[in-house]
């Protein structure tokens, strides 16, 4: 079964004036990534405001991001919703759309035991064939649910197909021990951007990073060095990542991602769905100049 490795690309979801899809700049950006050096597309995750959009919405932006990516790259829909059975019609519909796999955040909100979990798990991954993958998606400091590591090792030993996890919390212990579930042959990516280097030399296999939609190049970079076995050298461009990310991530990260993708002419318009917010004109304006600043094409190590 196919896993994921390298970056991996959880897109914006482009909306227009009247706070409707704007499909031409999903395609437009569905083809920036596509053309990058980075290694999966990641529609409807939380830097897609999935919890905002419709069922109708994430069914077609999952499928203008396949149609327009043309297998160049695999495609990995984000498909956990408010309900179970909410999860499951998306789930289905991406094996229909022709995904090459999903990521599955915990039910939110409510809290859940472990054995709740399991048995989410299990019911969403038995939803769909046997040799689709299925990642797990940890966002405690969101979801209210944390994944444990025995939560883990139960749904993938109940589940084929559960193949790996999306940890989106900073705690390197946790991550490491993730990457010992099934005979170590489990895939672990980080959320949390400084820990890429840290994480994939550790055994783990790569990030899941909105900032890459914006410095695409430092991220091919760091993956390059990683698999030359130049840690160093990956070790000195993530700090320069770190910098710029900083910069992203310093007010509202959704929103300056799509300044920023506006301003390198990706997407027609910055528009954030309410209630979430958008960097007023002096914020982008600052954000723009401070990015530009550091110059931020340029890998350097």
């Amino acid at each position: 079964m196919k896993k994921l490795y390298g970056t991996v690309v959880p897109i914006i979801t482009p909306f227009d004036e009247n706070d409707e899809l704007d499909i031409d700049s999903l395609k437009s950006l569905t083809e920036y990534i596509a053309e990058s050096k980075l290694q999966c597309l990641y529609p409807c995750g939380t830097t897609g405001e999935m919890c905002l959009l419709t069922i109708k919405e994430r069914k077609r932006i999952v499928e203008t991001v396949v149609e327009q990516n043309r297998g160049r790259l695999p495609v990995f829909a984000q498909v956990g919703a408010v309900t179970e059975k909410e999860t499951i019609e998306l789930a289905r519909h991406a094996v229909e759309a022709g995904c090459d796999g999903i990521g599955v955040v915990t039910p939110i909100y409510f809290k859940l035991s472990d054995r709740g979990l399991v048995d989410f798990y299990t019911h969403v991954a038995d939803s769909v064939p046997s040799d689709f993958p299925v990642y797990l998606y940890g966002i405690p400091q969101n979801a209210v649910n944390d994944i444990s590591v025995n939560v883990a090792k139960e749904t993938a030993a109940r589940c084929e197909n559960i193949v790996g996890i999306k940890y989106s919390y900073p705690d390197m212990t946790k991550l490491q021990n993730f990457m010992m579930v099934k005979d170590e042959t489990f895939s672990v990516l980080v959320g949390p951007d400084h820990l890429f280097q840290a994480v994939a030399a550790a055994g783990g296999d790569g990030v899941v990073s909105g900032n890459a939609m914006i410095i695409p190049e430092h991220y091919g970079a760091i993956w390059e060095a990683l698999l030359e076995k130049d840690y160093e050298k990956a070790r000195k461009i993530q700090r320069r990542t770190n910098v710029l990310n900083e910069v992203l991530c310093r007010i509202n990260n959704i929103s300056a991602y799509k300044v920023m993708l506006k301003e390198k002419g990706i997407i027609r318009n910055t528009a954030m769905r309410a209630p979430m917010e958008h960097l007023t004109d002096e914020e982008a304006e600052t954000l723009i100049k401070e990015m530009n600043r550091l110059d931020y094409g340029q890998v350097r190590c």
